[in-house]
């Protein structure tokens, strides 16, 4: 039986809830069946985490009706989760999950379960709440965000255990690739209601646009009617003279469908990039950068060359060093090793991704113009404030409002606006897709596509590099870095295995190193038997994650586990038992290679 036919596990039914004056929702229906795994896309402030929260039972709606059948267990994960706890084994183990259930959990998502709950990082404290619901293993999960705060290798994670879980899920996402990953339902939350795709996200905006295109037929037809109805009216003798009322009745609610229509419009971000003067031909050059702080290394012995006009993602785990590596080369922080030369005629824009550059006592006013007055200077022009934040979808009821007050989005937002006031020939992005809506990304996307100057972009935001990227840098978080054309998947291609301590076919690894620097005469070695076993361990350390990727890919297929479960099942065992043979032979391959180091030394 499909998924289609079974009755839903929780729903909305016919759910209104207004926010003052303000209607969110007329008339909300969202079902979700047993083992659904879909998504609730919409524009930033269209209220999908509160539609989120009436299905999690936290608010109650002004009408219509939630449904969760009984003895059902349902877990949400909020964008802010809040951790709490001695330990994380503490937290995890809270919400009724199992000890040891826990602590894997944790583990899968790279936390020690014996760590304090206190000075978490943003991405940690993510990692923690999401460790924890899975290990719960409810009937219904609900996450809001998050890939928020993720770097790519714990959103991977993420993906792999959203795939094998057995509930049903619901997940407000704007991340492309995440969504063309894990869901095959689409929910789209829009001008107040709930349409349903159900087919795959990479659908989705397609259709979506098809949608859009019939609502916008609709309402030139609405229009036209209004016209031929008020022409009709005005010149009736009978309307006239009778007042007609049925049909002034008729026109009035015309007119107040249009009205609504049109009040439902959303009206688009105002984004535009000019790169000034241009730079000279070099941006920057890097020669045997290293740095570390105290054991903690970033980098050692970088070398790159960055032209005008180049587009370049800057990728790796949370806590690799990007940001440093960025500084570095804009000169702001130094190298221990090594020297970075600057071009001329750089004028340069950054993006925060820490949003440190925002108080949170000035206003959004305060914020823009930050010299005092009424006005600024966007791309060499004198415009208002109002005019300005008006681009970025502020209303001006929010101008004396302090940024504290300013959500997620639209803190980032308004440093977008701040960033691109002025003419820049360098546009450095330290994770710009944070809080944006597809809507969003795809204009800055668009703006920075057709941007003149030089690029470098810091994300973990696959499909965002991909679309721009014309060379990715990676780094490992141990020091080690690369550099290939193109973007994520095309660094991933090259150097499949690369963040996981796998065999890299276009870089040189750390043991091909140590074997390269081996003295060329032993006095001892290994017996014949540890060589070959050593050769067949180095034959596996390059074909394994070959394989693991190649299954992985299968799993991107969305529709998998709904036209073949057991092909599905019986692929995620597959796909475990590759990882726990690839980390396996990496261990023997270390203690053989620290043999045969210890028995050359021997001598």
């Amino acid at each position: 039986m499909s998924n289609l036919a079974k009755p839903p596990v929780v729903a909305l039914r016919d759910v209104r809830l207004a926010d003052g004056a303000h209607q969110l929702f007329d008339g909300v229906d969202l079902p979700i069946e047993p083992r659904v795994r879909a998504c609730l896309v919409g524009r930033n402030g269209a209220g999908k985490s509160t539609l989120l929260k009436i299905l999690a039972g936290q608010i109650q709606p002004d009408g219509g009706e939630r449904f969760l059948q009984p003895g059902t267990r349902l877990t949400y994960v909020s964008q802010e989760p809040l951790i709490e706890g001695e330990t994380l084994a503490d937290y995890a183990a809270s919400g009724g999950a199992e000890r040891y259930e826990a602590e894997a959990a944790l583990q899968e998502f790279g936390l020690d379960p014996a760590r304090g709950t206190q000075g978490l990082s943003g991405g940690e404290t993510r990692r923690a709440a999401l460790a924890k619901a899975f290990a719960e293993a409810p009937e219904v999960l609900l996450l809001d965000e998050p890939t928020n705060h993720l770097d790519i290798l714990a959103i991977e994670t993420l993906e792999t255990m959203l795939r094998a879980f057995r509930g049903a899920a619901l997940v407000v996402s704007h991340d492309r690739a995440f969504l063309n990953r894990t869901v095959g339902r689409c929910f789209w939350l829009a001008h107040r209601r709930v349409r349903v795709l159900d087919d795959g996200f990479k659908n989705f905006e397609a259709w979506a646009d098809k949608v859009e295109a019939e609502e916008a037929e609709a309402a030139r037809r609405l229009a036209k009617a209004i016209e031929r109805e008020t022409a009709t009216f005005y010149s009736s003798i009978t309307a006239r003279r009778t007042r007609n009322e049925g049909r002034a009745r008729r026109l009035d609610a015309m007119r107040a469908q249009k009205a609504q229509a049109l009040g439902d419009q959303s009206r688009p971000l105002e984004l535009t990039l000019e790169a000034g003067g241009a730079s000279g031909k070099l941006v920057a050059e890097a020669k045997g950068v290293s740095k570390a702080w105290g054991d903690k290394i970033v980098a050692k012995g970088f070398s790159t060359r960055i032209l005008r006009g180049d587009r370049i993602a800057v990728v790796g785990p949370n806590g690799a060093g990007k940001t440093t590596l960025v500084r570095i080369l804009l000169g702001e922080i130094p190298a221990d090793e090594g020297e970075v030369k600057l071009g001329t005629q750089l004028d340069v824009a950054y993006l925060d991704q820490s949003r440190g550059s925002l108080k949170d006592s000035e206003t959004l006013w305060d914020a823009l113009a930050d010299g005092g007055g009424d006005s600024l200077i966007v791309q060499g022009r004198s415009k208002h404030v109002a005019a300005y934040a008006k681009d970025f979808l502020f209303k001006e009821s929010q101008l004396r409002q302090p940024v504290a007050s300013l959500s997620g989005g639209e803190r980032n937002r308004l440093l977008l606006a701040r960033a691109l006031a002025k003419p820049a020939n360098l546009l450095v992005l330290d994770e710009p897709t944070n809080d944006l809506d597809m809507e969003t990304l795809d204009l800055l996307e668009e703006a920075v596509a057709d941007y003149a100057g030089t690029l470098i972009l810091v994300s973990h935001d696959r499909d965002f590099i991909d679309r721009l990227a014309t060379s990715t840098i990676a780094l490992d978080g141990h020091g080690r870095t690369v550099e290939c054309p193109g973007g994520w998947t095309d660094c991933q291609r090259q150097y499949p295995g690369f963040f996981t301590g796998g065999f890299a076919p276009n870089a040189k690894r750390d043991y091909g190193a140590a074997k390269a620097a081996a003295p060329a005469a032993k006095p001892a070695k290994l017996t014949y038997k540890d060589a070959r076993r050593l050769e067949e361990l180095e034959g596996l350390l390059i074909s394994l994650p070959e394989t693991i990727a190649k299954m992985e890919l299968k799993l991107e297929d969305a529709g998998l586990y709904a036209r073949d479960p057991k092909g599905f099942d019986r692929l995620m065992a597959e796909l475990s038992a590759a990882r726990a043979r690839l980390a396996a032979s990496e261990e023997e391959w270390l203690a053989l290679e620290e043999k045969k180091e210890s028995l050359s030394g021997a001598g």
